[in-house]
């Protein structure tokens, strides 16, 4: 169980914090509902209470973790299948296990190719969704704001230009 104030991450949305608990009837139904919202574009998201586990809710990581984060983005080794379709899935895969060291692969791998070969528009779209959810993330864990986040990824992946 969360508490209102807790950092939270839902896979595919990004991270969070608790802001209510609210109870609500949708179609006869009355269920608790956790209402989180993300640092990015003041979204919020209602998520079932009784469904945290099933979706993956998790703690945002450690500070400590973010250090490792980096270096994931920093390695640029990652493998990815030539074939566009099995790339997008495993991607996809990915993203939605709403692990942030595997989400951070997706964001490296999906930058390299762009930098190297370009992406397709389904490919631009997943990086985007993979960068927001990535960034407010370590926005969170960082407490600092998107600018600053932003500027980091950017100096990770022009310093290390191949």
């Amino acid at each position: 169980m969360f508490n209102i104030g807790d950092k939270v991450v839902y896979p595919m949305h990004g991270a969070g914090v608790i802001e209510a608990i609210e109870e609500k009837e949708i179609l006869g139904e009355r269920k608790k509902y956790y209402v989180m919202k993300l640092p990015i574009g003041e979204m919020k998201v209602m998520i079932p209470m009784e469904s945290i586990i099933r979706v993956g809710l998790r703690e945002v990581i450690a500070k400590e973790a973010v250090e490792r984060v980096l270096l994931v983005l920093q390695d640029h080794q990652g493998e990815m299948s030539a074939n566009w379709n099995r790339r997008y899935r495993d991607h996809l895969e990915k993203i939605k296990s709403g692990d942030i060291m595997e989400v951070a692969e997706v964001v490296r791998n999906l930058m390299l190719r762009e930098r190297e070969k370009g992406l397709s528009t389904g490919e631009r779209k997943m990086l985007e969704s993979a960068k927001q959810i990535l960034i407010s993330e370590l926005i969170l864990v960082k407490e600092v704001d998107q600018t600053e986040i932003l500027n980091l990824l950017e100096g990770i992946f022009h310093s290390n230009q191949v």
